[in-house]
């Protein structure tokens, strides 16, 4: 069996998303065991202009959502971005999953064709058939945003490794 947009995007976003709740299980610990404030560890960047880890969760989770929908040919949900304490950050990943464990795999696999349009900026649009989409545009992104949501709970001293990151495979 041939690997599929569905599986390239769906199940491997939702894996990436697993694994991004579960280390907000262990920051959600952390917090509660040092007192410190999740507040703090929500605000923390990588470097001043760099969003903060609240954002980088809320980001993950529209590349994968607005992807996943695109590919379908169906309208993306909105999701305000107001989410301010771990448990509004693990039920935007919930939704995110639920919405993505709803897409149609054919209608998603069909998208590899579709040609997607999409912002890349304030007034600009573009649009790429979607393999192109999902293999340059969309999958750097969600990866850039997870990865760096990896990198701040890591580098402020949450103990995670390579394995949280991933997930179960």
């Amino acid at each position: 069996m041939p690997f599929s947009m569905h599986d390239a995007s769906v199940v491997t976003f939702s894996r990436f998303l697993r694994a991004l709740d579960a280390n907000l299980d262990t920051l959600a610990k952390h917090c509660e065991t040092t007192k410190v404030d999740p507040a703090v560890w929500l605000g923390a960047r990588l470097y001043p202009d760099m969003f903060p880890l609240s954002q980088q969760i809320q980001m993950t989770c529209d590349f994968a959502k607005n992807a996943g929908a695109r590919l379908a040919g169906v309208e993306p949900p909105s999701h305000p971005d107001t989410e301010q304490t771990i448990p509004e950050l693990k039920a935007r990943i919930a939704k995110t999953l639920e919405f993505l464990g709803g897409l149609d795999k054919a209608a998603v696999d069909a998208g590899a064709e579709r040609m997607v349009k999409f912002r890349t900026g304030p007034e600009t649009f573009t649009e790429l058939p979607g393999a192109a989409y999902l293999a340059g545009f969309v999958g750097p992104n969600f990866y850039f945003h997870a990865t760096t949501a990896y990198a701040i709970m890591r580098h402020n001293g949450l103990p995670l490794g390579k394995r949280q990151f991933f997930g179960a495979m």
